[in-house]
């Protein structure tokens, strides 16, 4: 059970996300804008933040800025919008930011964040030793210590992977499609163009993909080093 603050200037989208997660056994604390999020974060301390970026006092991009500033950003922020580009979403991770997801969210790609969220929540509680300077860093780091991911040993260009079949069937999926995505970053030395080109996906798409999956964009940049 975790304390989660959700932040919207929507009523059916806080609504929704409360009913959610507060099925899934997590306390859950609504803010329809900034100053009413900047108190509940005060009040409440949580664990994770679903932040939208487009409010009407204050953008969530400019509440994250303000957080990141003044050293409280203390726990892990998931980005929502509807009307975002890449650019927004890129700059929200660089700040700090966990991960994006854009509206409307689906009920799997939500739960999928909160736990990759909390995930990291508990790697900073156990005082790993991590400098996170991405959302893949984090994702790297979470699964490294909860065993979310199966151990992979790179060989050169031919990794060998180990895949636990006794998992849920998404879990599983999402590991072959993380090792496969790594597979091919690595044999084009990072180029997300001729990896979009090899795995058929348009690059905005691939991208959103990798960033959903953990996969570490600068693996393959580092092995052509």
């Amino acid at each position: 059970m975790a304390n989660i603050l959700v932040v919207d200037d929507e009523l059916g989208i806080r609504d929704l996300l409360w009913e959610i997660l507060n099925d899934e056994g997590h306390n859950v604390e609504v803010a329809e804008n900034a100053a009413q999020a900047r108190a509940a974060r005060l009040r409440e301390r949580p664990d994770l933040v679903l932040l939208d970026i487009w409010m009407p006092d204050t953008d969530g991009v400019t509440l994250l800025k303000e957080w990141s500033s003044a050293g409280v950003l203390t726990m892990p922020v998931i980005m929502m919008s509807g009307h975002a580009t890449i650019d927004t979403a890129v700059e929200a991770t660089k700040i700090g930011a966990l991960a994006f997801l854009e509206k409307p969210i689906t009920l799997q790609k939500l739960l999928k964040a909160v736990e990759q969220g909390l995930a990291r929540g508990n790697v900073r509680k156990l005082a790993v030793p991590v400098i996170v300077q991405s959302p893949v860093q984090v994702a790297d780091a979470a699964a490294s210590i909860d065993q979310i991911a199966p151990a992979a040993v790179d060989n050169g260009l031919q990794p060998r992977q180990s895949f636990m079949l006794d998992k849920p069937l998404r879990e599983s999926r999402d590991e072959f499609e993380k090792a496969y995505f790594e597979y091919h970053l690595a044999k084009e030395n990072g180029s997300m163009t001729r990896v979009a080109e090899k795995t058929g996906l348009e690059r905005t798409h691939l991208y959103r993909k990798l960033k959903q999956l953990g996969v570490d964009l600068t693996r393959g940049k580092r092995s052509a080093a």
